[in-house]
């Protein structure tokens, strides 16, 4: 049965788990805690990286919740900003206001996960996949089974409908 770990059972692990990721020198914190240096440094090693992990994930979850919030908050102002300046018949400003309005919304959409811009890439067209292919069909020429079997795999990867001629 494993060893229970001291300082997860120690009194003051919330302290010494500061201390430690302060990088205070195990020599201080085991002098200040009572506990051995053996087991500070076993539980930084062992329990401290999910912690962070977890920890770090958190705050990201706020930061991310924060802004969103200040998205859909910078949304509303651009579409009150809009309505006032349609109200006024100001057609510069609306249009304006149109235009921030629909970057707010991207920018939200982004934020959100229902907008990717990132570019795609469609690699069945690649140079450099075609030239790989073909060296590989090359390279089966002597073997006509093997030869099929490869293309015949490569082009349903390719998402092209194949038919075989019996």
């Amino acid at each position: 049965m494993p060893r229970t770990c001291t300082i997860c059972t120690h009194q003051d692990r919330r302290a010494i788990e500061q201390a430690l990721v302060a990088g205070e020198s195990f020599r201080n914190i085991a002098s200040r805690f009572g506990t051995s240096t053996a087991a500070l440094k076993r539980h930084k090693d062992d329990h401290l990286p999910g912690k962070i992990v977890q920890a770090k994930a958190a705050q990201e979850v706020v930061e991310a919740d924060d802004l969103l919030g200040q998205v859909q908050s910078l949304k509303v102002r651009a579409m009150s900003l809009l309505d006032a300046a349609e109200a006024q018949g100001d057609i510069r400003t609306a249009l304006t206001g149109i235009r921030e309005t629909r970057a707010c919304l991207e920018l939200l959409f982004e934020v959100e996960g229902k907008l990717d811009r990132r570019p795609q890439v469609n690699l069945v067209y690649a140079p450099q996949w075609i030239a790989m292919r073909t060296a590989i069909l090359l390279a089966l020429r002597d073997h006509p089974d093997a030869a099929q079997a490869v293309a015949t795999v490569l082009t349903e990867g390719e998402g092209v409908s194949h038919h075989h001629a019996a």
